[in-house]
């Protein structure tokens, strides 16, 4: 007996080792859906793909010339750029005009979605006016919005090479064109044929009013370090890679403008002052991918979440006033069961992008990040953060504490692997009342496997990844996940989630960037356009035999911007002054909860319309509680509650709410 005794305090560490990875397994492995679920759930979604019109005429490539340091990793240089966007371009009343970005020809277009209404101007792509420009320069994303509040939907192209370029509406053309926008800079540069300004390579871009001020700021998320000359085949050396795999910090910097003014007409203008060092220099310099901007406080002033290649994800609380842009780190809790890279701000994984839904219906966002999560390749997990704060209070409290009450339940809701995932898009697209991921995933397509060589880079030591020399060879004829395919996880029955991209029809293994979600047609059911890599983008019309209801809102600004009294009445209608940031809380008879945003550009490289669409499920017709808040364009914080009936509704939003 005493030798047994004896023997279990010797090897009492090692069991209670033992115990706790079988707890840790039980608790955390991984679900995923049978063929009879996927079945299910499939059968409430149905989409038809529509190709997307596009102008001839320019020469394709399959692959960027690059920096001569780069020539030997030339295809993973070239792995990004593809992006999307839908939006009103024309005014119409819908999201029934794309701005997509073509990486076969490096062209920013902007094009009719496919339709009844596809014929009311022929594709075109933007053009630099008077800008200078250069071969080393090239699009990577496409944001509407509009930037000098004449009411008309402008465009902010951002690029690798040079700053970002606003394309500002005209007033009085009678139909879409490249002479419809005026090509402006964000940030002033000298005048001449040659570009003098900063040589920067950004990857994402948000617009949100982020000081509180009453008008959209934008946020530049820069990739690789200012100065670099990537796209310079002509050069060798002044480029480098990330200082590290999971803690790199000498990427580019990331940048705020805030808005100072604009006009409208014929030759419009917007103005715009940078702000800089906003953010500690380990946040700014980030090898940033994806951003997220969203009110989560309920205090009208957006939170900022980054998602990081090569480093930890940072999600921002916003502490700013007028005129002020302040925001403080807030970082994720563990338990002994949390792994560190589960937990917000101490991450490892290569943050792609990323979007704020509300999964649980309590009315607080939560978070998908995509990953990359390949299985025999590199396997990290995408994170699926709810929410664990008791309500808005709560919330709050701990926000303004530096916590961050979110868990990742990506494993147990069986949404943790996908792919190489980049964009992603939180939406109810049956109207159902509970919203699907749309994720878009994938590297590069060729024909000679390079994952090994890619794991060896993985776990190489951080003192020379840094140097483009120390990287395997990936260049044309590579592939590193070039067969995967978009990825839609809805809910099942239970509540976890399958991935029913093959059942929908939707696996089509073409690598994809960018995914722009909107209701083209206005039947209450959101469509969704993707951007992919080297290869045609792709529209996907809603069909889904839905018999949910669904409440969506078109909210613009009742007072006219300071550039409308320019603006000629003539041409194509104004779409009106985004109310970027309102937020609606919708609460249904029987006491459910949703909530719903007017996004200014979340995401990778994929941007949703400015509406807010709320599916409600099935059985309800009757008023819905609405609660509005938003802030005016004086920048006064305001709210309203609202009884409005299922369906799409027309809001002018200043001191009260109106229906238009």
């Amino acid at each position: 007996m005493t030798t047994t005794a004896g023997w279990l305090r010797r090897q009492l560490a090692g069991i209670l080792a033992l115990a706790l990875m079988v707890t840790a397994f039980l608790v955390g492995r991984p679900y995923f859906a049978s063929a009879a679920e996927k079945e299910d759930v499939a059968g409430r979604y149905a989409f038809t793909s529509h190709s997307v019109a596009l102008p001839g005429g320019f020469p394709l490539q399959t692959i960027r010339k690059v920096n001569k340091d780069y020539k030997k990793i030339d295809a993973w240089i070239s792995s990004v750029g593809a992006a999307i966007a839908m939006d009103d371009l024309d005014g119409d009343g819908l999201a029934n005009d794309l701005c997509t970005v073509d990486t076969r020809t490096d062209q920013t277009v902007v094009t009719p979605t496919p339709g009844e209404r596809a014929g009311r101007y022929q594709p075109f792509a933007l053009t630099s006016g008077n800008l200078p420009m250069g071969r080393a320069m090239a699009p990577m994303g496409c944001v509407p919005g509009d930037f000098n509040e004449d009411g008309r939907t402008d465009l902010l192209v951002y690029l690798w090479g040079r700053s970002p370029i606003l394309h500002l509406q005209k007033a009085g053309v009678s139909a879409l064109s490249a002479d419809a926008f005026q090509a402006t800079e964000l940030v002033p540069a000298s005048a001449g044929p040659s570009y003098t300004g900063p040589i920067w390579n950004t990857n994402v871009a948000t617009v949100a009013d982020f000081d509180g001020d009453g008008h959209s700021d934008i946020f530049i998320g820069n990739y690789f370090p200012d100065d670099s000359r990537v796209l310079d085949d002509t050069v060798s050396g002044g480029v480098e890679m990330n200082d590290s795999m999971s803690r790199g910090f000498n990427g580019g910097r990331n940048y705020f403008f805030r808005w100072t003014g604009g006009t409208g007409g014929a030759q419009p203008t917007a103005s715009f002052q940078r702000v800089d060092d906003v953010l500690e220099e380990e946040v700014s310099t980030g090898w940033e991918l994806g951003a997220t901007s969203v009110d989560l406080d309920g205090d009208r002033l957006p939170e900022l979440f980054l998602n990081n290649d090569f480093g930890p994800d940072r999600l921002l609380h916003n502490r700013s006033t007028p005129g002020k842009l302040k925001f403080a780190q807030v970082e994720g809790g563990r338990t002994p069961l949390t792994p560190k890279s589960k937990a917000i701000m101490h991450d490892s994984f290569k943050g792609m992008g990323s979007d704020a839904g509300d999964f649980n219906g309590d009315g607080i966002y939560d978070f998908f990040v995509s990953n990359i999560t390949t299985p025999y390749g590199i396997q990290e997990s995408n994170f699926h953060f709810v929410s664990t704060a008791k309500d808005k209070t709560d919330l709050r409290t701990q926000l303004s504490q530096g916590r961050a009450p979110w868990e990742d339940r990506s494993a147990q809701l069986g949404t943790a692997w996908s792919g190489w995932g980049w964009d992603v898009k939180i939406a109810d697209f049956d109207n159902s009342g509970d919203p699907a991921i749309a994720q878009a995933t994938g590297f590069v397509k060729g024909s000679v496997n390079r994952w090994a060589q890619l794991q060896e880079l993985a776990t190489a030591n951080d003192g020379v990844v840094h140097s483009p020399l120390s990287w395997p060879v990936v260049n044309a004829g590579s592939d590193i996940a070039g067969g995967q395919t978009l990825a839609f996880f809805a809910k099942t029955a239970d509540g976890r989630y399958a991935n029913v991209s093959e059942e929908l029809g939707l696996a089509v293994p073409v690598p994809t960037r960018g995914i722009a979600t909107g209701d083209a047609d206005g039947d209450g059911l959101l469509d969704f356009a993707v951007a992919r890599q080297f290869d045609v983008p792709v529209f996907y019309r809603n069909t889904s035999p839905s018999k949910g209801a669904f409440l969506g809102l078109r909210l613009t600004h009742e007072s006219a911007g300071p550039a409308t009294s320019s603006t000629s009445t003539e041409g194509l209608p104004a779409a009106g002054i985004p109310v970027i940031g309102a937020q609606a809380t919708v609460t249904t008879a029987d006491g459910r909860t949703f909530v719903g945003r007017v996004d200014g550009g979340s995401g990778h490289s994929g941007k949703r319309s400015k509406e807010i669409h709320i599916g409600l499920g099935e059985n309800v017709t009757g008023p819905l509680r609405v609660h509005l808040t938003w802030r005016d364009l004086t920048g006064q914080p305001r709210e309203q509650d609202l009884q409005l009936t299922p369906g799409w509704h027309r809001l002018q939003l200043g001191s009260q709410a109106k229906e238009k």
